[in-house]
């Protein structure tokens, strides 16, 4: 063989590798295949996973028309990454046919398991996860599936990133909730899109390490390129649940940033244990946008601001509140804005009750700082039923357009 032959040969396979290197190894080369069941493509790649543990790897999912059918009860491995080619997909990515989504796809068919459970320094990105046989136009349809992305079982998990995940027709997207004794730490949530039937987006407890929720958008859109629209009814359904998109409990510093919903009972729930930081958000359509609680005086402060809430949807209008604060702790809002209007993807009571509501007896202190305050019914922007809530608003401005101080 000539040089020139050899040196092209080597750098072609060292091209290869580095290829490999970066973009993972195709599930295709374990039998991963759209062809298969549900159930051998689990199998197949579990195997995958548990061969990649104890050295580190990266399994690469090969964009397929239609994606590939499967089981859940995955397990991903200490050291492992799934990763796709995808963004975050807002509107769907679609088929020639718009019958259903297409590309680095799992088409998950499993009532009965979470589809995955993840273990420490792992890493999904660029995957969307779609559930075929949920409802989108009746809501005593709708199937509640167990979470797509969960912990795993029995130890603590630490370092796991999820990126550039989107959920069609899931009912919890990620349930990071761990029981003590065990913890979870260092979870990167970021560029994750979807719509849970059951309100619930990511749920994190007992993250003793600085869980991060990053430019997320929850949507009843998402799945339009593919002609499935949320119908209202099935969009009440998921207010009525009266769950929050985002939800944190015993937390340390978390931070959360860009978080976007529409069409749910609540924004974002801040647990009694936690503090952090919450800034650049709308929370739209929805009954209470920020429910922040404490317990004590000292690190249960949340620091809010650089964002809009719609509150206008829920059981009963006087229900509807754009922030609850009960608890301990302090709360500065700077730069939030409420208002309202109508809109008739589902039940809208075109105002909120009012801007902020206190409830319970416990001390606190709360700055509001050049807040605008529109939309509500009430005759004052806030109602404050905790009496020993100190409260203080500075330059913030009332529904008819006058400068509020209190």
């Amino acid at each position: 063989m000539k040089r020139p032959v050899i040196i092209c040969l080597i750098v072609f396979v060292l091209a290869t590798l580095a290829s490999a290197a970066q973009t993972g190894i195709p599930i295709g080369r374990f039998g991963v295949s759209p062809k298969n069941t549900a159930a051998q493509n689990r199998q197949k790649l579990q195997r995958a996973i548990d061969r990649l543990s104890a050295s580190g790897g990266a399994l690469y999912v090969e964009p397929v028309e239609g994606g590939y059918p499967m089981d859940g009860g995955l397990v991903l491995r200490k050291n492992v990454s799934l990763i796709g080619v995808h963004g975050p997909t807002g509107r769907g990515t679609s088929t020639a046919d718009a019958t259903g989504p297409t590309g680095s796809l799992f088409v998950i068919r499993d009532r009965s398991e979470a589809f995955i459970r993840v273990e420490s320094g792992t890493r999904l990105s660029g995957i969307q996860f779609y559930y075929p046989e949920q409802s989108w136009d009746r809501a005593d349809g709708i199937v509640a599936y167990p979470p797509t992305i969960t912990l795993a079982e029995g130890e603590n998990v630490e370092g796991v990133t999820l990126r550039d995940l989107t959920f069609y027709g899931e009912y919890f997207a990620m349930d990071f909730r761990a029981t003590p004794p065990n913890r979870c730490e260092q979870i990167l949530i970021e560029h994750c899109y979807g719509y849970p039937l059951s309100g619930q987006f990511i749920a994190i407890n007992h993250c003793t390490d600085i869980p991060r929720l990053l430019h997320c958008h929850v949507n009843p859109a998402n799945m339009r390129a593919f002609g499935r629209h949320f119908k209202p009814e099935v969009i009440d359904r998921v207010v009525s649940q009266k769950k929050y998109t985002y939800w944190i409990d015993y937390t340390d510093n978390a931070q959360m940033m860009d978080l976007f919903t529409f069409g749910n009972y609540g924004g974002v729930c801040l647990g009694r244990e936690t503090y952090g930081q919450l800034t650049n958000f709308n929370f739209d359509c929805v009954q209470i946008g920020i429910y922040k609680d404490g317990s004590n005086q000292k690190n249960r402060n949340w620091q809010i601001s650089q964002g809009s809430i719609i509150a206008n949807t829920g059981e009963r209008a006087e229900d509807v509140h754009p922030i609850v604060i009960k608890g301990c702790g302090h709360t500065s809002l700077t730069n939030v804005e409420a208002f309202s209007g109508g809109n008739p993807v589902l039940t809208d009571y075109g105002a909120s009750q009012d801007f902020l509501l206190t409830i319970g007896d416990e001390p606190g202190t709360i700055t509001l700082t050049a807040c605008r305050m529109q939309g509500y019914t009430a005759d004052k922007p806030l109602t404050l039923h905790n009496p020993n809530a100190r409260v203080r608003a500075i330059g913030c401005v009332d529904k008819e357009g006058n400068f509020f101080d209190l």
